[in-house]
């Protein structure tokens, strides 16, 4: 019987959280979501979906398992889904079950209230959300999903005030963690930043400045397949209401220091995209370049692990002066999940994925660059495919510090033992991995990368970078419950 199995190589890599997107004010508002959302399919694979509203027909959703050009490129699905507002998510899920019974989990989520429905669409995760769920179970509500986004809906539920976006205000203050949110009713489009910003959200505008329509996405590479102008981010703590007399801004949070989650620039985020007013493919070409300087070796080839490490290689190169090569080719055609019919082609780990170019790397002494190590094992893998390919040398530079803390905040991390970083020094990791060299992007270098000239601040980080420091810019209630273990303050980075 056939199997559908995880991608081994992406197996290895953190996962994408989720991403959001939203339009008002055009026609087929669901076709806009659609390409919206497959800009963003980047950042989760496992499932999508989309609700608009029209006034003729109310609210009407669709869920769907897969990728967004697998299901809502359909007609006779998409003409379902009428009105001129809509949003719509992709799902890498971060909590939740999986599997087939989890498409009570797949978002958007819908309420109706008092004063009519609402949808919503979460990035991020809400770190507290076990506790709100005791909570409100005991007071009688009763879930649909294991999602920690449903918790909103159920506190806005409780919520004695009078409109939708001032319910969500309410029960925003409840939780904890980080949430970049895209909510709709029948007239608003909604947008909301955690107070410190941890994960990305941005306005767009379609069309001319009075008749146009305004859009909502986790990144600016999907205001670019629909024609849309960028306008600016929402900022930290800022909730927007859209409708047809234009933006409402109001300032729901407590004013706090940004902590943007520098990995959205390491890796999540698409290269194309804006960030903070930076490009993620320049800040990512500029990993490299700090790599060259803190890491220098004598080589003859620099050559990324793609797709991810192109842009640091090639800021490698480019100071190093070592010529850039693509020693290594990813299959385009393989996806996200491959058929495995049998445990001898399992056995094929990464060579399904990626492939040596030998006549190219052939007795060269060769320096990979990729984003991360998360558990070793592709690492390990891909060092054993060039040296059968005839490298003489392989030399491993990273264009991020180790990942030694796991991340509470919307990223799949495996818990801290399952973490290379956090069992072994560098050199361990070298001699495990078995290469001539390993190192990894300093923090200080990584924050110079991301436009920061002074480096990383230690009273005062200007990102969130917990998963490499361990120092969390709000505590994991719900996993310190269960027993996980901050770091010691005063404790060396690992």
């Amino acid at each position: 019987m056939q199997q559908w199995l995880s991608d081994p190589f992406d197996d290895d890599k953190l996962k994408e959280e989720c991403g959001v997107f939203g339009v008002i004010g055009v026609q087929d508002a669901a076709n806009f979501v659609a390409l919206g959302l497959h800009a963003l399919q980047h950042r989760g694979q496992e499932a999508g979906g989309i609700i608009t509203h029209s006034p003729e027909q109310g609210f009407q959703s669709a869920h769907r398992f897969g990728l967004v050009r697998d299901n809502f490129t359909r007609a006779s699905l998409m003409e379902t889904l009428p009105g001129a507002i809509g949003i719509g998510h992709v799902r890498y899920s971060t909590a939740g079950s999986k599997g087939a019974t989890a498409m009570r989990d797949v978002q958007p989520f819908f309420g109706e209230f008092a004063m009519g429905g609402a949808a919503i669409a979460h990035n991020g995760n809400i770190t507290n959300a076990n506790a709100i769920r005791r909570e409100l179970i005991e007071r009688g509500s009763i879930f649909q999903s294991s999602s920690d986004s449903e918790c909103i809906i159920h506190l806005m539920a409780r919520s004695i005030q009078k409109n939708i976006p001032e319910r969500m205000k309410d029960a925003l203050r409840r939780v904890e963690g980080a949430f970049s949110i895209v909510a709709m009713t029948r007239t608003k489009l909604i947008g909301v930043r955690d107070a410190l910003g941890v994960r990305p959200l941005v306005l767009g505008r379609i069309g001319p400045e009075k008749d146009g329509g305004w859009v909502l996405s986790s990144e600016t590479c999907a205001l670019d397949i629909i024609g849309a102008d960028f306008i600016r981010e929402i900022e930290p703590g800022e909730m927007v209401v859209i409708d047809k007399s234009g933006v409402t801004s109001t300032r729901p949070f407590e004013r706090l220091p940004s902590r943007f989650c520098i990995f959205e620039q390491v890796y999540f985020s698409r290269p194309d995209s804006i960030l903070g007013g930076r490009s993620v493919y320049e800040t990512r070409r500029q990993i490299g370049v700090e790599l060259a300087r803190e890491a220098p070796v004598e080589a003859d080839l620099v050559c990324p692990v793609p797709d991810s490490g192109t842009p640091a290689a090639i800021g490698y190169s480019q100071e190093s002066g070592i010529p850039f090569a693509m020693g290594i080719t990813r299959n385009q055609y393989m996806g996200r999940t491959f058929i495995e019919p049998s445990e001898q082609i399992r056995n094929m780990g990464v060579r399904l994925k990626l492939n040596v170019n030998r006549a190219l790397v052939a007795g060269k002494r060769i320096v990979l660059v990729d984003d991360s190590v998360v558990r070793g094992t592709t690492s390990l893998k891909i060092k054993e495919m060039i040296l059968e390919a005839g490298a003489k040398e392989v030399h491993f530079r990273i264009a991020s510090p180790p990942t030694s803390w796991p991340c509470f905040y919307g990223v799949d991390t495996p818990e801290r033992s399952k973490l290379l970083a956090a069992r072994m020094s560098e050199d361990e990791m070298r001699d495990f991995i078995g290469v001539e060299s390993l190192r990894f992007v300093s923090l200080d270098g990584l924050y110079r990368a991301a436009g920061e000239s002074a480096g990383r601040n230690s009273g005062c980080p200007q990102f969130c970078d917990a998963c490499f420091s361990g120092e969390y810019p709000v505590a994991p209630s719900d996993m310190i419950a269960r027993g996980f273990e901050l770091k010691v303050q005063g404790e060396a980075a690992e």
